[in-house]
């Protein structure tokens, strides 16, 4: 016991973020108000802008999901204290499916000048070219919109069912929850999959319609959860700090993050490089172009940032052992990994409208202010509208490296039980 008591008083002191408490407002506000501007001076470079801003952080929900879905498929233990907490990352996605409607009125209501798809012009004008032809219907306005709704519908069944049986078992306890919980995560692992790689093809590779790749969709997982794994260590971090998880929260819990951030920024680099090495070795037209454009300019220095700041510097950090728990490492690289990612889906989307190099503009931040004030403030919400960690998770025991005999543990679930039944009080 005392054992504990010392460990527990030697937590440093929490932050005082009171001061901090109305940054996502403010941001949302002047963003909003940015980028209703930009659409207004201009709604192409606007357009582009936001679906950047829209692609970063469609990564958070979307890898909040997954991390979420994989809990419940391994049945991990570990990962019990912070399940919450990608929980509320995934029930983002509903709302972010609705963030994209301005992408729609772009593509639905703006004049062929200013819609950022090509292959959208080339059909309203009468003049499909072979690439769209030969990806009929997926080429098709009606399958754009028709893949927003299967998406959004998708995600939000899965983000929603998820937290509300999570929740549920922070009631009752039932099995049944769990059971149902794994059922979700069975199923929706494939939809995950097929989602996902529907959204990135149809709203960020379709920029360049006559581009191929089949690896586009794992490029934008591995991308996405890898980011999301960044955050998730931050936010974890932060709430121990503050106290919330500061009980259940233990030293393998950042090794075990720290660790799959190590392995994703890896996979990412794997997948990255053989796209690319496949395409440079085929040497086909409607495959290399996608990277010549991007050698050209200022892109080419953009790409050896990625090269180098996406991968060498993560790979080279995370390296040793000891550095996946030391906050002061780990802290700054959350921040570079969100730069990273940003950088990323620069690099996919803006040299279509920038083919000689990236143009910084206000609108960009406008963007990125305006979508991640308003997301923080709804995660925020739900954070403190719900438990911070599951209650009655029945591996909450070997997360907490608690051993309970299995007479016992049955004796003890068998008087909740019969005390919950009586209607007595804990």
């Amino acid at each position: 016991m005392s054992s504990h008591s010392s460990s527990t008083s030697s937590q440093p002191a929490p932050f005082d973020l009171s001061a901090w408490r109305n940054v996502p407002t403010v941001l949302m506000v002047i963003g909003g108000i940015g980028a209703v501007a930009a659409a207004i001076l201009d709604p192409k470079h606007a357009a582009f802008s936001y679906l950047t801003a829209y692609m970063f952080f469609l990564s958070f929900g979307l890898g909040g999901l997954i991390l979420t879905i994989l809990h419940h498929l391994f049945d991990a233990a570990w990962s019990v204290p912070i399940r919450r907490i990608n929980e509320h990352l995934a029930c983002l996605l509903p709302t972010l499916a609705l963030l994209f409607i301005p992408i729609l009125i772009n593509v639905l209501m703006a004049g062929n000048d200013n819609i950022i798809y090509h292959w959208i012009v080339l059909l309203k004008e009468g003049k499909p070219d072979h690439a769209v032809t030969s990806k009929y219907p997926l080429f098709t306005v009606n399958s754009f919109v028709a893949a927003w709704v299967i998406c959004g519908v998708v995600w939000t069944v899965l983000s929603r069912g998820l937290r509300k049986y999570s929740l549920e078992q922070d009631k009752t306890g039932s099995i049944e929850c769990t059971r149902t919980l794994r059922r979700y995560a069975a199923v929706g692992v494939f939809l995950f999959a097929i989602t996902l790689t529907l959204a990135a093809i149809m709203w960020m590779k379709a920029l360049q319609h006559e581009w191929f790749s089949t690896m586009y969709g794992v490029y934008y997982f591995a991308g996405s959860t890898w980011t999301t794994l960044a955050t998730v260590y931050l936010i974890v971090w932060l709430l121990q700090r503050q106290g919330p998880l500061r009980e259940v929260v233990r030293e393998k819990t950042f090794y075990f993050l720290g660790s799959l951030l190590f392995a994703f920024t890896v996979f990412y680099a794997y997948v990255t490089f053989f796209q690319y090495f496949i395409i440079w070795n085929a040497n086909m037209p409607e495959e290399t172009f996608f990277f010549v454009s991007r050698e050209h300019g200022v892109w080419f220095w953009v790409s050896m940032v990625i090269i180098f700041g996406h991968f060498f510097g993560p790979f080279l950090t995370l390296l040793r052992i000891d550095v996946k728990l030391l906050p002061w490492v780990m802290i700054p690289l959350a921040s570079w990994v969100w730069l990273m990612h940003y950088v990323d889906m620069t690099f996919n989307i803006m040299p279509v409208m920038f083919p000689e190099g990236p143009h910084v503009s206000w609108m960009d931040f406008a963007c990125v202010a305006f979508i991640g004030g308003l997301l923080v403030k709804l995660f925020l919400k739900s954070l403190n509208a719900h438990p911070m960690f599951p209650q009655k998770d029945p591996r909450f025991a070997e997360a907490m490296d608690i051993y309970v005999p299995e007479g016992k543990l049955a004796q003890a679930v068998g008087a909740r039980a019969a005390k919950a039944t009586s209607g007595g009080k804990h």
